[in-house]
């Protein structure tokens, strides 16, 4: 049975941890140690945590047995700082000090490199020179739009093809994702459909038809596009263009057939998606976003991780807290004001929470069957692999 059957097994709506919110559990252990789990992504806006909750999934899941490599795609440190390593880079690097019979590795995307990568084992030695050497091509695998997200496609490729089909022997039986920040985490999956676009379209063939066609389509009026392109690009960047174009053509329909066959990947049984965001409007707006695409495009969703929830200790409520400061001050002495400011800083933190849980109560109402798991606020930033840990327990306590 799917991890994702056996949360919505758990029962339809319980009763959660969000001050009288019900929302349907999220077991996040039950998840990781599915062995038929292979891919875990992390999606959600940008300043959600969403980085240190795929960390402190991949290194729980490490201390539980599994051989795991959490790939990274959002260009700031904070996952080598986590994890106790100098750097990151293209290349997946062990890290120390995991506990437990399984292992982590770790690496951040190198979009450049993993460019340079596919051409080389997929190009001749002069043909793969020829693309890398052209400053079109440079600015392409640098910096234009959508590159980012296909070479995630690609990159998650390669590590799911080392891990060997079904796990056995092979380097890792677990790949935890960390996609970019904001909406563009799920450009990936538009990755096949834009690069289709691009390779079929109109002006890739326009630019290709000196090198395919006969000498008939050397006609007057591709002889004017061609000058006012020259005018518009430069005649130097044009030839840069086409040259690369002519060396890259045999190449597009491997890169179609990888990304879409990971796009299938994405939408197997053994791939769980985790939203992640934190309770406030934005973010959440930003969630249901996720999970209605994540839905739409058939992809299996493990559930939502609600980071930084309000936590407030004892049963008082805002407006008890509220009613008892205005009495305590009425004893007019120093104690009396202090009690006084505490009962009203508890007040306020209530306040906080009762609308986070409203907007908890909201998207579980609108969405019933997606488990939730809330992590509350933590007094410091997570810098360690016991931050990470401490993440993890959070991850997985009772609802």
């Amino acid at each position: 049975m799917s991890p994702q059957r056996r949360n919505a097994d758990r029962g339809r709506m319980v009763r959660g941890d969000g001050g009288g919110s019900s929302v349907l559990p999220l077991d996040v252990d039950a998840v990781i140690g599915d062995p038929t789990t292979r891919i875990v992504v992390c999606c959600g806006s940008g300043g959600v945590g969403k980085t240190t909750t795929a960390a402190a999934i991949a290194l729980r899941a490490a201390e539980q047995g599994r051989r795991v490599c959490v790939l990274t795609i959002d260009p700031a440190r904070r996952l080598a700082q986590s994890m106790g390593l100098t750097e990151l880079d293209n290349v997946p690097r062990p890290v120390e000090g995991v506990g437990g019979t399984g292992s982590l590795d770790a690496m951040m995307l190198d979009m450049k490199r993993t460019f340079d990568e596919v051409v080389e084992a997929h190009a001749s030695a002069d043909k793969a020179r020829t693309i890398l050497d052209n400053p079109f091509y440079q600015a392409l695998s640098s910096s234009f739009a959508g590159t980012q997200e296909y070479m995630a496609m690609e990159k998650l490729g390669q590590l799911y093809a080392e891990q060997g089909g079904s796990g056995g022997g092979s380097r890792w039986d677990l790949i935890v994702v960390d996609t970019p920040p904001s909406r563009s985490a799920l450009d990936f999956l538009d990755a096949p459909e834009r690069l289709s676009s691009l390779l079929d379209g109109r002006f890739i063939k326009l630019l290709l038809a000196p090198a395919r066609g006969p000498a008939r389509l050397f006609s007057a009026g591709f002889g004017i596009v061609t000058s006012a392109l020259n005018k518009v690009l430069g005649a130097q960047v044009l030839t840069d263009v086409q040259t690369f174009i002519a060396a890259f053509d045999t190449l597009f329909g491997g890169f179609r057939q990888r990304a879409e066959a990971t796009y299938a990947l994405l939408q197997a049984p053994g791939t769980a998606f985790c939203v992640v965001a934190v309770p406030e409007p934005d973010a959440m707006r930003e969630a249901t976003y996720f999970v209605d695409r994540l839905s739409g495009e058939k992809m299996p969703l493990a559930g939502l991780v609600v980071n930084r929830v309000t936590e407030v200790a004892g049963e008082l409520d805002a407006d008890g807290a509220e009613v008892a400061a205005r009495q305590v001050e009425d004893a007019d002495d120093e104690t009396s004001a202090r009690v006084a400011g505490l009962l009203r800083v508890h007040a306020s933190l209530g306040r906080v929470r009762e609308r986070e849980d409203r907007l908890r109560r909201r998207f579980a109402a609108a969405h019933p069957s997606v488990p939730t798991i809330a992590v509350p606020a933590l007094p410091t930033d997570v810098h360690d692999l016991d931050g990470l840990r401490t993440i993890g327990s959070l991850l997985t306590r009772p609802a």
